[in-house]
């Protein structure tokens, strides 16, 4: 199949563009490679794919209309895996309009190109951050998601949202994954392991927030991206059973699904931090912090809908996934144990 991805040079899409390279499908990778963090990490990942003849790279900003227009219009793909966003809780609290103009407004644009050009399926990311005040444990699909604690959130309920009227309008099969807490080799530099890693080695402290007592179900990225491409290849359908007087959230009478995607092992925070130590041979500093605005103290994914519909089997303890991303960290850095 032909195929694109957004957020290419991301993190996760980086991943999943190798992954459906190594089986044979063809793939446009489209990035506009912002700084938010280090364009350099961008590049490098685009390094490793651009020697295949069966990806392209497409430097783009989805918000810009026309380029996105056209790009669709001149393609012709069979499946979009859209997860180019504006990601971070506490940056959406900083910068709130850059999380309109990625994550609502070029989420817009690729419904749009989905829907003029017969894409076959739409899957696109979503967040464990939707979310938000709600705390049953574990976190469910079927839950209502309508008080998000960041913008952040906000934007992915309202992709979710905006999914659903494009399925329900046009008949465009789509499925949104609720990712949570992603982690492996060429990870986001803002994120709690590459910071850790760095601070760590530099002999600095390490900001731990909720003084330690969060969990989390940590995923490594190659579970991630399996689930994803598994997703893609499983077009999404209309539940017959659906009923508005009990509406299920994550289903419709349209071609709609949505799903958790994580490890469904939640992990302490500060056990986490003790096996990363073990990876690097040193101890962390830790300085002890209340909890963020717009965290939660913890997640916990049933993926139980997503092993049910495409056999999604997540496998890597954070033993082996941290080990993985202190052996690249220190590779891509140049560092000596």
């Amino acid at each position: 199949m032909k195929i694109l991805v957004t957020g290419a040079a991301g993190f996760i899409g980086f991943r999943v563009s190798q992954l459906l390279l190594a089986r044979g499908d063809e793939v446009v990778g489209l990035d506009n490679l912002n700084d938010y963090y280090d364009v350099n990490l961008k590049k490098a990942r685009l390094a490793l794919l651009e020697p295949s003849s069966a990806f392209a790279f497409r430097k783009i900003d989805l918000a810009d209309r026309a380029a996105v227009e056209g790009l669709f219009a001149t393609a012709g793909f069979d499946r979009v895996i859209h997860l180019a966003a504006q990601a971070g809780v506490r940056y959406s609290i900083e910068n709130p309009h850059s999380y309109v103009d990625s994550n609502i407004v070029g989420t817009l644009h690729v419904l749009e190109g989905c829907r003029h050009h017969d894409v076959g399926h739409l899957v696109y990311a979503s967040t464990s951050s939707v979310y938000g005040a709600n705390t049953h444990m574990p976190f469910s699909v079927h839950q209502n998601v309508d008080h998000p604690l960041a913008l952040y959130a906000a934007t992915k309920k309202a992709n979710e949202l905006m999914a659903h009227s494009y399925s329900s309008l046009y008949d465009l099969p789509t499925t949104g994954l609720r990712f949570f807490t992603v982690y492996g080799p060429w990870g986001r530099p803002d994120m709690a392991l590459f910071l850790f890693t760095k601070n760590i080695l530099a002999g600095q402290p390490i900001d731990v927030f909720n003084y330690g007592k969060h969990r989390r179900d940590f995923t490594y990225v190659d579970d991630i991206a399996r689930g994803v491409i598994a997703s893609m290849d499983t077009t999404a359908t209309p539940n017959p059973d659906w009923n508005s007087d009990d509406p299920d959230p994550a289903t419709s009478r349209a071609p709609y699904r949505i799903y958790n995607i994580g490890n469904n092992r939640p992990v302490e925070l500060m056990h986490y931090i003790e096996v990363l130590e073990d990876c690097l041979g040193r101890k962390a500093e830790k300085n002890l912090l209340p909890l963020q605005p717009g965290d939660v103290p913890d997640t916990y994914a049933d993926s139980q809908s997503l092993v049910d519909a495409v056999g999604y089997t997540p496998s890597t303890p954070v033993e082996e996934g941290i080990a993985k991303f202190v052996e690249w960290y220190v590779d891509y850095h140049h560092i000596r144990l």
